[in-house]
């Protein structure tokens, strides 16, 4: 099937900023060129501990990183539904109907409030908690109910990242794929580089070689030099 990315109005929901560089990166590139609306609904952001010369990532730096990569890519908007340390890496604590709510109708850039025709979320068998208790939530959130109610979105995908391949009962094989060009791919990598407290040299799932790695094996899947791949949860033609 062809996608008009034009007429599409994409919410993507990253738990962390880069999640949704690293999932969807070339996507939004991709629809953004189009003349696609993209909104990000950011989870959560507070300070961490991590393997950077600084060995500490603060918020303050990635809410920075996060402007540059929205003016690079040209977000329509973007919104953090839980900043803080005291959610930051902990969202599986906190209550489910908490999570839902946001996505379905408190944040700014709720399901219901902006009712987007496509939706991409991470998929549920990350490793990471914060991803497994976001795409959680987002099932709960599109849940099927009557269309004259509720907005139903009617593209729904999981993204993937290099790094989910780590679980032993990781996700099957994708059956959604985007085709990229060489510019499309070179514009994620470049994004995230803007994102400097999360890019890392080679071997690292977030390394330039990585990225470029499983973009050209995901085209080859297809077909194509260069895609992303997800997994549809949901069409509605």
């Amino acid at each position: 099937m062809m996608i008009d990315w034009s007429r599409e109005r994409i919410l993507i929901l990253a738990p962390h900023p880069d999640d949704e560089t690293l999932g969807c990166g070339g996507l939004m590139r991709k629809a953004k060129d189009a003349g696609a609306e993209v909104y990000i609904q950011f989870m959560t952001v507070g300070d961490t501990a991590d393997n950077s010369p600084k060995g500490l990532s603060t918020a303050e730096e990635r809410y920075q990183e996060v402007k540059e990569v929205a003016e690079f890519y040209g977000w329509d908007d973007w919104h953090f539904a839980f900043p803080g340390d005291a959610y930051h890496l902990k969202l599986d604590a906190v209550p489910r109907f908490e999570l839902t709510n946001a996505i379905e109708r408190g944040s700014p850039l709720s399901i219901a409030k902006l009712k987007p025709t496509t939706v991409i979320a991470p998929h549920r068998t990350s490793y990471n908690q914060d991803h497994q208790i976001t795409a959680e939530a987002l099932h709960t959130a599109l849940r099927p109910s009557n269309t004259q109610r509720r907005h139903h979105p009617r593209l729904v995908l999981a993204y993937e990242q290099a790094a989910d391949q780590w679980r032993y009962d990781a996700a099957p094989s994708p059956n959604f794929f985007v085709e990229l060009t060489k510019e499309q791919v070179d514009a994620k990598i470049h994004a995230m580089h803007l994102y400097g407290t999360q890019s890392h040299d080679h071997p690292h799932t977030r390394s330039d070689e990585t990225l470029r790695s499983l973009a050209t094996l995901r085209g080859m899947h297809a077909g194509v030099p260069y895609a992303e791949a997800y997994h549809m949860m949901r069409w509605l033609a």
